[in-house]
This record gives structure tokens, sequence and C-alpha cells, in this order.
């Protein structure tokens, strides 16, 4: 039988990488990812998880060591936040390109400079472009769900790809809620023991990371194909958990009120919580708005988000991050996925950075900066919401 406590998200994940039985971790502490490591080294002290911790100097040196870990055919796991994990991007891009399927948790905090410990996506979204899958989730039960679905989807044969699980610092690692703990014997269904299709062996030897002129071209279409495959796996085995558990928290999307939505907001992350409460304070007064969440945010789910909102007349992406010089990176991609389609007008709506609260006055400023497009027929480039005009004097 499964069991419900009551923990802190950090624990949560914790729980999640010892059933999973990731067989070496290497981390760094990082505020806000600090509790997840030291809860894992905890339970390896206790006897209670079987993993091996390496101890490291540094967010480099615990990429390095996972790299090495998977790369001898073994399940690897690691977590970083904000500048630890651009400390480690060197490395990250470098485990992608070499088809290793790590497992990392992402726990989203800014990036300096000002310095500050607050959460947004700043971090990962500096990481979109290196082969590392991203999922990213909404509450804790669905974090410690996605880590276990990550090992399964980072070491399937027509996947090998390092995972990203993202989730929100602060607001998700240190908050409490109830949370159900899967049967162990279930987990060991589900997610059987590591069967690497390569390994470092000197029985069979390979070469890893060696030098490639223009055959790079094909080294980076093949993690591109990758990553497509892996949109339907994401599906499945979100699917087979549902299955195997009970519980479902989307595949590569997941959607609510859209069937008869104007006006579709789209985010990602924890905030998705805050909008499904105001979603339904809103439909109230008669405004037809849905909400689509955005679980996969690598591979891009552009054409299925097209599916579901292509009835409605405007799209309002939240993004927690900005793209200097260009804009927010959720809404750019999905303009990119619009282009050339019939398809609703999209407004990028810029919010939630370095930690500042998305609550329902910014949501009712989106809802009506979307009205205002839909009446002058013209959607601005950008929306800053909340934004303190006072400092920019």
């Amino acid at each position: 039988m499964h069991e419900k406590k009551v923990m802190e998200g950090s624990v949560a994940v914790a729980h999640a990488i010892k059933s999973a039985k990731a067989q070496v971790i290497a981390a760094y502490p990082i505020s806000p990812q600090t509790h997840i490591i030291e809860e894992i080294a905890k339970m390896i002290a206790d006897n209670t998880c079987k993993s091996t911790f390496i101890r490291v100097d540094s967010e480099f040196s615990a990429a390095s060591v996972v790299y090495g870990a998977s790369a001898t055919g073994v399940r690897s796991y690691t977590a970083s936040s904000s500048q630890g994990l651009l400390l480690m991007s060197e490395v990250l891009y470098a485990m992608a390109g070499t088809r290793l399927p790590v497992v990392i948790t992402g726990v989203n905090r800014t990036v300096s400079a000002p310095i500050t410990i607050q959460p947004d996506l700043q971090d990962s979204m500096a990481l979109r472009d290196s082969g590392i899958i991203q999922l990213y989730v909404e509450s804790i039960q669905e974090a410690y769900a996605t880590h276990i679905q990550a090992f399964k989807l980072a070491e399937d044969h027509d996947v090998l790809l390092p995972v990203m699980v993202c989730m929100d610092g602060w607001i998700l690692t240190h908050l409490y809620e109830p949370v159900k703990l899967e049967e162990q014997e279930l987990i060991d269904k589900f997610l059987p023991s590591y069967k690497p299709k390569y390994m470092l062996d000197s029985k069979a030897p390979l070469t890893y990371g060696s030098y490639a002129d223009d055959e790079v071209s094909e080294f980076r279409f093949m993690m591109h194909f990758a990553q497509e495959k892996a949109k339907e796996k994401i599906n499945s085995i979100a699917r087979e958990y549902e299955n195997v558990f009970g519980d479902y928290f989307g595949g590569i999307i997941d959607h609510y009120f859209c069937d008869d939505a104007e006006i579709v907001i789209v985010a990602m992350g924890s905030v998705i919580g805050t909008l499904k409460e105001a979603i339904h304070e809103i439909r109230k007064s008669g405004t037809k708005i849905g909400l689509l969440k955005v679980r996969s945010y690598r591979p891009f789910p552009g054409e299925e988000i097209l599916d579901v909102v292509k009835d409605a007349k405007i799209v309002a992406v939240i993004d927690k991050s900005l793209s200097v010089g260009q804009g927010g990176q959720l809404a750019s991609d999905l303009k990119a996925a619009f282009y050339n389609k019939k398809a609703p007008y999209v407004l990028s709506c810029i919010a939630g950075m370095g930690g500042r609260e998305i609550a329902m006055k910014g949501i009712n400023k989106i809802i009506e900066k979307c009205k205002l497009a839909l009446e002058n027929d013209s959607v601005p480039f950008t929306e800053y919401i909340d934004l303190k005009e006072e400092y920019l004097k």
C-alpha cells in the first residue's frame, strides 16, 4: 500500500530519488536545492538508501561525476540551482551530446546580477538549447511523480538524453504538503533496473566525447530526433504512471476549460495552481477563459498547443523569465510554432521574475490586456505585468 505523509517538497524529491534507486548521486549545495541533497545524504547515512553519494567541491565537479558514472552504465542523479546550473553548463551540454540519461533536478532560482535567491525560470531557460529534456512541475506530488517518470524517459533506448525536472525554488522545495509515497514493489515494476544500451566496458571498448568535424551536424540532428520521439514517450509514460499509481499530471501538456475559451492563458510551473483557482473565479463573471499547462518545454509541444487553442481568439503567455533584447522565451517559441498557421493572437506577458508574486490582481491585468488587444485588433509585442515604473525613472 502507498503511504501518505506531510512533508517538505525537497524531502518528497529525495524520496523519489531513493525509490528510483539511483546508484550514483553527486551534488553541491546551493539554495534552494540544498534540502534535497541533505535529505538524500541523511537517508544514505541511516542506511535506508543504498545509493553512493560522492562529495564534490563544485557544481561543475558534480556534473562531471554523474557524467562519468552514467557512462559506466549506472543510474545517476544530480541537482542544482541558478549559478550552480550555469557552472554545470559545460558538462551538461556534453552530457546531452554524449547521450547520457542522467536525471537532474533544476530547482529554479534567478541568476545574478543583482544577486538574489528568489525563484524564476532564468536558470533553466539558459539551458533550453543544450539538448536536455525539460519537464516543469506544478506541485510537490507532481515533482515526486515526475522524477520517477524522468528516469524511465531518460533511459528509454529511443531517447537516451538527460532529463531535467524543473521545480520552483522555495515555492515548491520548501512548502509542506501531504504527499503520497508509492509502494516500492510497484515502483520497481514501473521503473525496472537500468539496462544501458552503451557503456564503458574494457571488453567492448567505446569512445565517448571524441573529436568530430562537420559530423557534428548529424550528432545534433540525432539529439533533435530523439527529443521529437520523446514527446510520445512523455505522454505514454504519464499514462502508464496513471494506470499503475492512479495519478495523472499531464503528458507534454494539460489543459483546463479550453473547449469554449476565447482567452487561453499558457504557463508552466507552480503558477499553474494559482491560475487554476483564478480561472474558476473569472469564469463566474462570464469571461470564457481557459488554461494550458506546458509540462514539457523541451521537446517543445507547439503543434499540440495549437491543436488545443486553435478556436480561441487570443493566447496570453506568462513567462517568469526574460530573454534580454527579445522577450519571453515561452512566448517566442509559441509565436514561432504558430507562424504561417491559422492561430490565435499571442500576447507575451512577463511576470513573476525575482519571486514577484503573481496574484489575482496581476492575472486580471492580463485578462484586461487580452480584451483590449481584441478590441483594437492589435497585440503589443510584450506586456510587463506589475512592473514598478518608478524604479525605471
